[in-house]
């Protein structure tokens, strides 16, 4: 007898401890039924949505969901009823004066009794700072992105009054001008100018090698873009007396980075200037074509040309040079592969030494 009534004592002790546990708790308890309303539920639930509990009962449970959340929510109340538990599922509830809630929901069926066992913690705290740092970084990457823009069309326009300014130093006939102390200056200024256009370049460079993963693509009209550089460098294509040659009939618009296809243009232009063939001027040609699908164009120079039997695997390297000129830097083909392939295109060459070189760059549509 003593058994058993200490038994009885120690069973009305447990469930008297899930009482507990179950009322006091500050997690969202709740037994559902299959038919989709609340069967019981702990005083958090009534207390986070601001219903009683004669309100919660009376109801269908989706009546309490966020309007934008109800699909989803259905659909995994289904698969409940395929007893198929659900874990960490998040959703939002409406209460009762209208605030929205976050409940991250773990649910157990158990087909038997046709009820479903749930725990939810309020979430929305987290949620909230989860929105509060996704618009921080919005912002953030819109004001990057624009100081971005800013530095390369300051870099990108200033390299015109440059060349310009270069220009009028070329222009002058030093053998003119007897005092040492002005040549001395013209010296000076020339070379820091010098210095100037080297340091825009590689600032336009550097902004659109780190920019080209992220580059915004557009429909661009190919002769707008030319013309933009060619104008950038009107002043070397005068001095050098370069021919260049354009047919954009083929196809007139592609799909790219505007910044991405200047730059193009504006290496392999002053590639095929830098490197013409000694006492020729530059014979440049630049046309497109749609080839098997594929929208190309074609840049073809008759200048010094490259030895594809020693190069081929090095041609678009980053810091290769192929010959002395002072003022090679290894950058430009790599620049240009670089472009083209980060948005899907590809690149091609064909040269010979002393006979030219012609690119065919692809892109995707």
């Amino acid at each position: 007898m003593t058994t058993k009534l200490i038994e009885r004592s120690r069973d009305s002790n447990d469930t008297l401890n899930l009482e507990l546990f179950f009322e006091l708790t500050p997690d969202l308890l709740c037994i559902a039924g299959y038919d989709g309303y609340f069967k019981r539920i702990n005083p958090a639930v009534s207390k986070l949505l601001g219903y009683t509990e004669e309100e919660l009962f009376s109801r269908p449970i989706n009546d309490f969901v966020y309007i934008d959340d109800k699909e989803i929510t259905a659909q995994n109340r289904d698969n409940l009823k395929k007893n198929i538990p659900l874990l960490n599922f998040e959703n939002r509830y409406l209460t009762k004066n209208g605030d929205i809630v976050w409940l991250s929901w773990t649910s157990m069926p158990v087909e038997e009794e046709q009820l479903v066992y749930a725990i939810a913690k309020n979430v929305t705290h987290k949620r909230k700072q989860e929105e509060d740092r996704n618009l921080l970084i919005k912002n953030l990457t819109k004001i990057n992105n624009d100081l971005k823009q800013l530095n390369y069309t300051a870099s990108h326009d200033l390299r015109t009054p440059v060349g310009n300014l270069l220009s009028v130093f070329n222009l002058l006939d030093v053998s003119k001008i007897q005092d040492e102390e002005t040549l001395e200056f013209i010296d000076i200024l020339k070379a820091a100018t010098e210095n100037l256009k080297t340091t825009l370049n590689s600032y336009v460079d550097i902004l659109i090698e780190k920019d080209g993963l992220q580059a915004h693509v557009e429909e661009l009209n190919l002769s707008d873009s030319l013309n933009g550089v060619l104008r950038s460098l009107n002043s070397l294509i005068k001095d050098s007396k370069a021919a260049i040659n354009v047919d954009f009939s083929g196809v007139k618009k592609i799909k790219f980075n505007k910044a991405l296809l200047e730059s193009i243009f504006l290496n392999l232009i002053t590639n095929s200037i830098k490197y013409a063939q000694l006492n020729s001027r530059p014979d440049i040609t630049i046309y497109s074509r749609r080839l098997n699908g594929v929208n190309q164009i074609i840049f073809a120079d008759k200048g010094q040309g490259f030895d594809m039997e020693k190069i081929k695997d090095k041609i678009f390297g980053f810091q290769q040079k192929f010959n002395a000129h002072h003022d090679s830097k290894g950058l430009g083909l790599y620049l240009v592969h670089s472009h083209i392939t980060s948005l899907g295109g590809s690149i091609c060459i064909n040269s010979k030494i002393n006979e030219g070189s012609e690119f065919t760059l692809s892109f995707q549509d």
